[in-house]
C-alpha cells in the first residue's frame, strides 16, 4: 500500500516543536530566535501571538488531505489553547475578580473543547490513563504509551487490554490524585476486557463542564438538550480514503505529526479546561453551577495523563499536559492537608517527572519537580541541593521566569527548615526577578531577620513595604497577599501605641514571626522534621502568658529557657517590662494554630486536638477582629488531623498484628487486625472531619483574608475523603 502523503503543516509543526524544545532546555534565546524565523500559528504560538493568525489559517486549509480529523483541526487546537491559557492566568492573581475573569475566558472555550472532545474521542477517554499504568506497573512498557497507541487500541477491533472496560466514560467522585483503587483495579480490568463487548456509541465527556438536559446556558451558548436531534447537529466526521475515524470503526494507520498535534492538543486543552474549573473556589463555580455546567477532576486528569503520555516524543501539549500534572499532584500533596494514598500520588507524580527530565534534564521547569517530590517526600536537604544545583551560575542556559521558581521553591524550603538568613536572601532575590508582589517578599523577610534577632533589619524591610506606594493590583483589586500585610503592619502599630513603645520601632510589638504566621496559608509545617517542629513548639511556648495546655513536647523543654527563637539573647525593649508577649486574642488564637500544627507533625494528636479546638473558641466567641482568618484555618486543621491520627493509629495496629504473626509460636496468640474495627473507626473520623470542613467554608466568607486559599484546599481534601469512603466501601 502506498504511503499516505505528509500532511502539508507537518514541517512547520516539527520546527515549532524544535523551538519549544528549546524553551523546555531552558534556552531561552534559541527559542524566541527559532519561533521569530517564522509567521504560521504553530510559531506564533510560542511568541504569544498566535490568535491573531488563527482566523486567517483557518480559511486557508486544503481540502485534499488524507487525514482522520475534518481540515484546519489543528488551528482550532491553537486557538482553544491560546483562550483556556488566558484564562489560567486571570486565575494566578488568587482574586476573585481573576477568578470571574477565568470564569469568562473558559466560557468561550466550552464549545471549542465540547466539539474537539466529541470528533477526537467518541469513545471517551480509559478509565485508568496510560501514564498512571506505568507509574503503577513496573512491568508495563512505556514504548506504546502514546496517543496513537490508545487510538488503535479504542477502535471496536483494537486487541488492547485497554479496550472496552476502561473506554466506559464514568462519572465519578473520587479524585484520580487517589489511584489506590486504580492500581488494584488495572489486572482486573485487563482480564476482562476480551470478554466485554466494544463501547460502539460515541461518548460525551460525562459530567465534564457539559450543559445539562434543558439549562438554560446550553440553550444561550446554542445548544441544547441532549437527543437525537442535537446529536445529529454534529458535524460529520468525513473517513478518507479508507483509514477509518479512530473509535468509530474501519482501519487505522499511525498519523503523522499534526495528527498527533491534535489528539494531544485536545486531550491537553479538554483536560486543563476541566481541571482549572474543578479547582477554582467554589463560591466562583457556583456563579455558573445553577446554569447546568459540572466539572469532573478524574476525567481532566486522564485526559491530561493521556497526553503527557507523548511527552518523551518531545510532543509539545504533552510536555505541556506533563507539567499541569505535575503542578496538580505537587499542589495535593503540599496543601491538602491529606491524601487518601499519598504512596501512589507519589509514584505518578515521580512517573510524569522522569517522562520529561529524560529528554530536557538541564529544563527548570522540571528541575523544580524533582525538587518538589523530595521535599514532600520528607527530604527537605535533598530539595534544597537538588533547587541550588538548578540556579548553579555556571549554567550553560537561563530561563529567567524558570530560576524565579526556583529561587521561590527554595526560600519556602529554606523558610521550613529554620534557615532563616538563607530564606531572607532567597525572598529578597525575589525582588530582583519579577514584579509580582515586593511587598511579600520584603514580608517575609522581614520575618526570618526577626527570628534572626535582628530586628533593625526587619523594620527597615517592614518601613520599606510602606514606602513601595500602591502595591500591586490584578483587576483593579490588591493581591490577597498585600490585603493581609497592610492589615497585619496596622494590627503591630496600634499594638505599638497601646503599649506605650517607640512606634518608629513597631517590630517590637512582633512576637510571632510574620514569615512564619503567612507560612500557615502555604502549609509549610506540615512537612518539616520532628526536630524542627519540636524547635518551633519551644519557640511558641516561650512566649507570654504562659499556656494552659500541655504535652509530652511541652514537658520536655527546659523550665530555665531565656533564649529567643533560634538562642539569639532577646534585644532590649522599648516597651515596659511588666506586659505579655500576647495581649490579644488575635495573637493568642494564631499561637494556639501554629502549636496545634506542629503537634499535628508530630504525630501528637491530642495535644494538635486541644490548641486547635482552642484558635477555633476565638473565633467562636467573636473575640477576633484582624486575623479573621484563624478560625476557618484552624477547623480545617482539626479536621485534617483527626483523619490523619485514624491513619496513624491503624498504621500503629497493622504493623503491631503484623510483628506479632512472625514472632509468635505455639505458646502466643498473635495480635488479629480487626478490619471491620478500623472502617468504623475511619468512617467516624471522616464524618467528623466533613463536618469540620463545611465549618470552615462557614468561616471563610469573601471578605475574609485568603479565603480563595482554604476553599481550594477544601474542595482538594473532599476528594481524598470521597476516595477513602470509596476504598473501604463506607456510604457518602
Amino acid at each position: 500500500m502506498a504511503s499516505r502523503p505528509e500532511h502539508p503543516n507537518a514541517a512547520l509543526l516539527e520546527s515549532a516543536t524544535k523551538g519549544f524544545g528549546f524553551l523546555f532546555a531552558n534556552d531561552i534565546v534559541a527559542a524566541k530566535e527559532h519561533f521569530g524565523g517564522n509567521e504560521d500559528p504553530f510559531h506564533l504560538m510560542g511568541l504569544e501571538t498566535a490568535s491573531r493568525k488563527y482566523a486567517k489559517a483557518k480559511t486557508k486549509h486544503p481540502h485534499h488531505l488524507h487525514s482522520k480529523y475534518p481540515p484546519g483541526m489543528e488551528w482550532e487546537i491553537l486557538n482553544a489553547d491560546a483562550v483556556v491559557l488566558l484564562g489560567l492566568t486571570n486565575a494566578l492573581s488568587e482574586s476573585y475578580m481573576g477568578y470571574l475573569q477565568c470564569m469568562y475566558a473558559l466560557n468561550n472555550a466550552h464549545s471549542k473543547f465540547t466539539k474537539l472532545y466529541k470528533t477526537v474521542f467518541p469513545n471517551g477517554i480509559p478509565e485508568t490513563p496510560l501514564l498512571i499504568q506505568d507509574a503503577l506497573s513496573p512491568s508495563s512498557s512505556s514504548s506504546s504509551n502514546s496517543p496513537e497507541d490508545f487510538l488503535s487500541s479504542s477502535t471496536p477491533s483494537g486487541s488492547s487490554a485497554l479496550a472496552p472496560p476502561t473506554l466506559r466514560n464514568k462519572a465519578s467522585f473520587s479524585s484520580l490524585a487517589s489511584v489506590s483503587s486504580v492500581s488494584s483495579g488495572i489486572s482486573s480490568s485487563a482480564a476482562s476486557a476480551t470478554n466485554t463487548p466494544p463501547a460502539t456509541t460515541p461518548a460525551t465527556p460525562t459530567g465534564a463542564l457539559t450543559p445539562t438536559k434543558g439549562s438554560f446556558f446550553s440553550r444561550w451558548i446554542g445548544g441544547g438538550p441532549t437527543s437525537a436531534a442535537a446529536a445529529a447537529s454534529e458535524p460529520s466526521l468525513p473517513l478518507h480514503h479508507g483509514h477509518g475515524h479512530a473509535g468509530l470503526g474501519g482501519g487505522h494507520e499511525p498519523g503523522g505529526v499534526v495528527e498527533d498535534l491534535i489528539v494531544s492538543g485536545t486531550a491537553f486543552g479538554f483536560g486543563l479546561f476541566n481541571l482549572v474549573f474543578s479547582l477554582l473556589p467554589k463560591k466562583v463555580q457556583g456563579l455558573v453551577g445553577f446554569l447546568g455546567f459540572h466539572h469532573d477532576r478524574p476525567l481532566a486528569l486522564r485526559a491530561l495523563s493521556l497526553s503527557a503520555s507523548n511527552a518523551s516524543k518531545g510532543d509539545v501539549h504533552g510536555v505541556f499536559s506533563g507539567l499541569v500534572l505535575m503542578t496538580y499532584y505537587g499542589v495535593v500533596l503540599l496543601l491538602s492537608g491529606w491524601q487518601a494514598d499519598e504512596e501512589g500520588i507519589v509514584k505518578v507524580y515521580e512517573g510524569v517527572i522522569d517522562a520529561v527530565e529524560k529528554r530536557y534534564p538541564e529544563g527548570a521547569l522540571w528541575i523544580l519537580n524533582r525538587a518538589k517530590i523530595l521535599r514532600m517526600t520528607h527530604d527537605p536537604d535533598g530539595a534544597i541541593r537538588v533547587l541550588k544545583d538548578g540556579l548553579r551560575p555556571e549554567r550553560t542556559h537561563s530561563f529567567a521566569q524558570a530560576d524565579m521558581m526556583l529561587y521561590f521553591e527554595l526560600a519556602w524550603t529554606l523558610l521550613a527548615q529554620r534557615r532563616y538568613q538563607e530564606a531572607a536572601d532567597a525572598f529578597l532575590k525575589m525582588t530582583e526577578l519579577n514584579s509580582w508582589s515586593h511587598a511579600t517578599y520584603y514580608f517575609i523577610a522581614a520575618g526570618c531577620y526577626f527570628s534572626l534577632g535582628n530586628k533593625d533589619k526587619a523594620q527597615e524591610l517592614l518601613d520599606a513595604i510602606m514606602k513601595l506606594g500602591d502595591m500591586k493590583k490584578v483587576g483593579g483589586k490588591d493581591l490577597p497577599t498585600e490585603v493581609f500585610i497592610k492589615k497585619k503592619l496596622e494590627f503591630y502599630k496600634e499594638k505599638q501605641t497601646r503599649r506605650g513603645g517607640d512606634l518608629a520601632k513597631y517590630v517590637e510589638s512582633v512576637k510571632i514571626s510574620p514569615a512564619e504566621e503567612l507560612a500557615i496559608f502555604w502549609n509549610t509545617h506540615a512537612r518539616i522534621h520532628a526536630s524542627t517542629a519540636k524547635d518551633h513548639i519551644k519557640e511558641f511556648a516561650s512566649l507570654t502568658p504562659r499556656l494552659s495546655i500541655s504535652s509530652p513536647e511541652l514537658e520536655e523543654l527546659s523550665p530555665d529557657s531565656k533564649s529567643g527563637p533560634t538562642g539569639t539573647p532577646i534585644p532590649k525593649s522599648s516597651q515596659p517590662k511588666i506586659l505579655d508577649d500576647l495581649d490579644n486574642p488575635e495573637e493568642l488564637a494564631v499561637r494556639s494554630l501554629l502549636l496545634g500544627v506542629c503537634h499535628k507533625t508530630l504525630n501528637s494528636y491530642d495535644a494538635a486536638k486541644k490548641f486547635l479546638e482552642d484558635a477555633v473558641g476565638y473565633h467562636e466567641k467573636g473575640v477576633i477582629k484582624v486575623n479573621t482568618w484563624v478560625g476557618g484555618v484552624a477547623i480545617f486543621e482539626w479536621g485534617v488531623t483527626e483523619i490523619r491520627e485514624v491513619e496513624w493509629r491503624e498504621r500503629q495496629a497493622r504493623t503491631s498484628s503484623e510483628s506479632s504473626k512472625s514472632a509468635s509460636d505455639d505458646a502466643v496468640t498473635p495480635t488479629a487486625f480487626d478490619e471491620e474495627y478500623w472502617k468504623t473507626e475511619w468512617d467516624q473520623a471522616l464524618t467528623s472531619a466533613s463536618v469540620k470542613f463545611d465549618k470552615a467554608m462557614s468561616y471563610s466568607p469573601n471578605t475574609v483574608d485568603l479565603s480563595s486559599r482554604l476553599d481550594s484546599r477544601v474542595s482538594m481534601i473532599r476528594d481524598e475523603v470521597r476516595a477513602k469512603r470509596d476504598k473501604l466501601g463506607l456510604k457518602v
